[in-house]
This record gives C-alpha cells, sequence and structure tokens, in this order.
C-alpha cells in the first residue's frame, strides 16, 4: 500500500466514523501537530491522546465540522491533502501533511487559518 492510499483510507475512516480502523495507521508515538492558536492547537503524542483531547471536540468546538478533501500531492513518505473545512460560521481551507514510514502514520501536522478557527470556534 502506498503512503497516499494508507493516508486516503484513514480519512475514509474518519469519514465514515470508523476510529479503530483509523487508529490501527497511527504509529504508536505519532507526532500530531495542529497549527495556530486557539483551544484545539497543540501537539499531541499517539492516536489515543489525539482522539481524546482534538477529534472528540471537534463539533463542540466547531458545530457541523466538515471537511472535503480537494487534492492530494505525495511522494514515497509524505502526503499532503487540500482540505475545504466547514462549519457553522466558518469556511477556510487547510493543508494535512502526514509522514509515512513502515506503514503507518508517524507525523500529522494540520496547517490553516488559525484565526478564523480561532474566531469561529465556541
Amino acid at each position: 500500500m502506498t503512503a497516499k492510499e494508507l493516508v486516503l483510507g484513514g480519512h475514509q475512516n474518519s469519514a465514515d466514523g470508523d476510529l479503530s480502523s483509523l487508529a490501527k495507521i497511527y504509529h504508536p508515538q505519532c507526532k500530531i501537530t495542529v497549527s495556530g492558536n486557539h483551544k484545539l492547537s497543540g501537539t499531541y503524542i499517539g492516536f489515543q491522546e489525539f482522539t481524546e483531547k482534538f477529534l472528540s471536540k471537534l463539533n463542540e468546538t466547531w458545530p457541523g465540522f466538515d471537511l472535503e478533501i480537494q487534492k492530494v500531492v505525495s511522494d514515497e513518505t509524505d502526503v499532503c491533502v487540500f482540505v475545504k473545512i466547514t462549519a457553522e460560521g466558518l469556511s477556510t481551507e487547510s493543508i494535512h501533511h502526514f509522514v509515512v514510514q513502515d506503514g503507518l502514520e508517524v507525523e500529522f501536522n494540520i496547517y490553516h487559518d488559525s484565526q478564523r478557527m480561532a474566531e469561529a470556534a465556541r
């Protein structure tokens, strides 16, 4: 499986609400960094911490949160997914950068307009 296939499979797991399958593609010490200065910004280590402190709070922070993939650029290890994010009072774009090694995501960086995200956060 290519890095791109792994990442896009993870996006599909997330869209389907299948967090157990999504968790399987993350290295136990995966470093997840959410850029910016809003209440969910920061660095998370491992999928468990990311789920508890970020994913579980998406809809309460940005009601109606949704993302749509616009474009994907990848090589053997790095995958950049360009997405459109919408929620109540929010419409912006973001780049999700994944680093894949040995069939697992070892790094995930979320780059977005953090000012817009902070303004729309509840």
